[in-house]
């Protein structure tokens, strides 16, 4: 089975005041980049499966404007300010064997380290919000980054704007 990997960073959010990080809602902008970013998905033909996301604000709110409409959807706060081995173990426990296209919603560092991580020949200079690189996977959804032979490649990187 082919298996694609989309991971996306959330869209622009606001500040409003008082608001902690974790609460922060999407600004406008954001709202038009996750929206922009849906349509990508599907004009590309990314059917996504499963579904891995922050607990932020932001990535929920990025997720639902993007309009995917998964069979398993996990929200893990382990995403939140996670690096690539807690983003791949959120992976590896949440996304069902036979998924084929899973989206993984986080944040900057960890979406585009996690990237490098899955294929260190990668070349991302800058991941802004609401881009999202996709890769096709080698290894099974429980295995995944577990082992140097368990490779990724990446396809594309793609900034709704």
């Amino acid at each position: 089975m082919t298996r694609t990997l989309i991971l996306m960073r959330h869209g622009k959010s606001g500040y409003p005041e008082g608001i902690g990080d974790h609460e922060r809602p999407l600004a406008e902008r954001g709202i038009a980049q996750a929206t922009l970013a849906g349509e990508w998905f599907s004009r590309d033909g990314l059917h996504v499966d499963a579904v891995v996301c922050s607990t932020a604000t932001r990535t929920r709110q990025t997720l639902q404007c993007t309009g995917v409409d998964a069979a398993s959807v996990d929200y893990v706060d382990d995403v939140y300010g996670g690096m690539p081995e807690h983003i791949l173990a959120a992976i590896r426990e949440h996304v069902p064997a036979d998924a084929e296209t899973v989206l993984v919603v986080g944040h900057e560092p960890g979406m585009p380290a996690t990237a490098v991580a899955l294929d260190p020949s990668a070349d991302i200079d800058v991941f802004p919000t609401s881009a999202y690189a996709v890769l096709r996977v080698s290894a099974p959804w429980d295995r995944i980054g577990r082992s140097p032979d368990d490779t990724a490649e990446l396809v594309s990187m793609n900034i709704p704007r």
